[in-house]
């Protein structure tokens, strides 16, 4: 089985996440770029809200689809320090291009998000949706930063995944969906007919269609009463 494209993957997974339709207390966050079609296809069949939340894989020199680490919003920083010693990457390196990566992060959010603020994530279920995962680095830094802003449940959500990465990134979020974990994997290209890259372009008129949160929503005044409440 293969997915036709990110739409046909998005669609799927939203019937895997039925359970979390028409939920005021849900928020769609999608990691750019390919996640993005994936994600805004599962908030429009769930009927929930999308947002963004920036990550950037550090790809090993030579080898960039290979992730050594991760990067997210907040500081956070992933590495795979057992991959990073047995390719024997010297630490300056993995520094050169964490920093590369960090310019590119600031690039997105201002390109991406502009002046929008981000939804409020206090007490709220935060579905993170990816358009695969292969290592996992990416996805792992994403739920790292993403508790420092106190959701009250994180679910990470995926058309596909290397088995072994679904179960691992099992006990760091509160739950993970896959619809498929084939074995071999191999990557997450392989398992879509269309899998072209998504341009900054594509993603710009994805974000600009979602409601500009200016300020705080009835939902996220209540979510944040209840998180206050329960401190």
């Amino acid at each position: 089985m293969r997915f036709r494209d990110r739409t046909d993957a998005g669609r799927q997974l939203a019937a895997r996440l039925a359970a979390f339709g028409n939920r005021r207390d849900v928020v769609v966050l999608a990691l750019p770029r390919g996640g993005l079609p994936v994600a805004a296809e599962v908030s429009r069949e769930l009927n929930v809200p999308l947002d963004i939340f920036l990550v950037r894989k550090l790809g090993v020199p030579g080898h960039a689809e290979l992730a050594m680490g991760a990067i997210a919003d907040g500081g956070v920083r992933v590495l795979n320090q057992d991959l990073i010693d047995e390719l024997g990457i010297p630490r300056a390196l993995v520094e050169q291009v964490t920093e590369r990566e960090r310019v590119e992060l600031a690039r997105r959010d201002r390109l991406y998000r502009g002046n929008r603020r981000m939804r409020a994530l206090a007490g709220h279920t935060v579905i993170v949706i990816d358009d695969g995962l292969a290592t996992g680095s990416t996805m792992e830094a994403a739920v790292s930063a993403l508790r420092a802003h106190k959701p009250a449940r994180i679910v990470i959500a995926v058309p596909v995944g290397a088995p072994e990465t679904c179960q691992r990134l099992a006990r760091l979020a509160d739950e993970v969906v896959c619809v498929l974990m084939p074995v071999p994997f191999n990557a997450v290209g392989l398992w879509y007919e269309r899998f072209d890259q998504v341009s900054d372009g594509e993603a710009i008129a994805v974000v600009s269609r979602q409601p500009a949160v200016d300020s705080q929503s009835p939902v996220d005044n209540q979510s944040s009463v209840g998180s206050q409440a329960r401190k």
